[in-house]
């Protein structure tokens, strides 16, 4: 009886702070919005002045006047004006002079377990694939990724299709992204990432959502997920970072793709990111890094998966379509038209250095070409869990 009354009494006590910690967060968070847009998915997209957004919480970020977009950067663009795609289109759009942002909820942060989990890639260094390293092969992360290393690399770009893949259990999540890395794979680890993730902790759902994330000492306190801490500048208000993207490609069917392209300003040194073909989103500022203040050393492009062995076995959390490389076109996941900006400040494509990684072939795999179409492109996924993949 005196241990049930003990319980009580430190759950009385607990929950007010708990909740007050919360508020803090979400008061934080969730800036004045001049607009609110309720999305078909659930989502409140608040339309927040670009001059108020959460970049500005960043101590070096004070005094910052929002950049405008260098001209050098029309290079990068196609000739199409489309727009990527989310779902919050359907139901609105937000003014100029504004961003759009996903707003945060309680029940968000509940679902993650703590403010922290909220923020943070899971994983720390392990969820940067790390090519035949064993530490990465003893890492509940697992990957199909191409890469290429050993140069000074001022930005890169991918166009990949977006898939809904199942997720076993709510703490893991399923991705296919770009990283741009620098720094030795410790504590100095800098990485700029960005891509599409379904991912239930995060968002509350299993819709595909574009993302994007960076740190500079390795994924421990610095960086985050979207726009969930200060840093990222936003210039756009025509993307919603962490809003859901559709439509989705289909088995057997339409392929619907993005573009991302991460480039390096080489006057300031910002990093600025372009959504599909015309978009540019905005930048991480080139002082909030230490290795990324100068250039890239190391370039990779794939798929991540959490195996958390839920049931004992390997995860059924599926990887793109959750076929195996070798389905092709129209079943597998594609990234196409893989290119990198060299130190000169030109895109290129990859001649020769792209080379190709899995841990785990028989539960994730991938396979590379080239074409005149799509240029330097692979396919890869898979389905986790199989008789091969136990």
């Amino acid at each position: 009886m005196f241990l049930l009354h003990f319980l009580f009494l430190k759950f009385i006590f607990c929950v007010p702070i708990l909740f007050s910690i919360i508020y803090r967060e979400l008061h934080r968070l969730n800036k004045p919005p001049v607009k609110t847009i309720q999305s078909l998915d659930g989502d409140l997209i608040d339309c927040v002045l670009s001059t108020s957004q959460p970049a500005f919480d960043h101590p070096l970020l004070k005094n910052h006047t929002i950049e405008r977009p260098p001209a050098s950067l029309k290079n990068f663009k196609s000739g199409t004006l489309l727009t990527q795609k989310q779902i919050w289109h359907e139901s609105g759009e937000c003014p100029i002079g504004t961003i759009p942002v996903r707003r945060t909820l309680a029940k968000d942060i509940l679902q993650a377990g703590s403010i922290h989990n909220y923020r943070k890639k899971k994983g720390g260094l392990s969820a940067v694939p790390k090519p035949s390293s064993a530490t990465i092969l003893q890492s509940s992360h697992e990957h199909a990724i191409a890469y290429m290393q050993g140069n000074a690399y001022n930005g890169a770009q991918v166009t990949m299709n977006v898939w809904s893949p199942s997720v076993e259990v709510a703490s893991e999540f399923s991705l296919s992204q770009i990283w741009v890395l620098a720094g030795s794979f410790t504590s100095d680890l800098n990485s700029i990432e960005a891509g599409w993730q379904v991912s239930p902790d995060l968002y509350g759902d299993n819709n595909p959502r574009f993302f994007t994330y960076w740190t500079a000492d390795g994924y421990q306190t610095t960086g985050c997920y979207n726009l969930l801490c200060s840093g990222f500048v936003q210039t756009s208000n025509a993307v919603a970072i962490g809003a859901a993207i559709s439509p989705v490609s289909s088995y057997g069917g339409s392929q619907y793709d993005m573009r991302v392209l991460i480039w390096k300003d080489p006057l300031t040194g910002h990093w600025w990111m372009l959504l599909g073909e015309s978009t540019i989103v905005g930048y991480w500022p080139a002082f909030i890094f230490t290795h990324l203040a100068g250039s890239a050393s190391l370039l990779e492009w794939g798929g991540e998966v959490v195996n958390s062995k839920p049931h004992g076995n390997h995860t059924t959390t599926v990887m793109g379509s959750g076929q195996f490389a070798e389905a092709g076109y129209g079943e597998a996941s594609y990234m196409r038209n893989i290119e990198f900006v060299d130190s000169t400040n030109v895109l290129r494509s990859v001649v020769a250095g792209l080379q190709t990684f899995a841990e785990h072939p028989n539960c994730y795999d991938i396979q590379s070409g080239s074409n005149s179409a799509w240029g330097n492109f692979f396919y890869y996924g898979g389905p986790g869990q199989n008789p091969n993949c136990p």
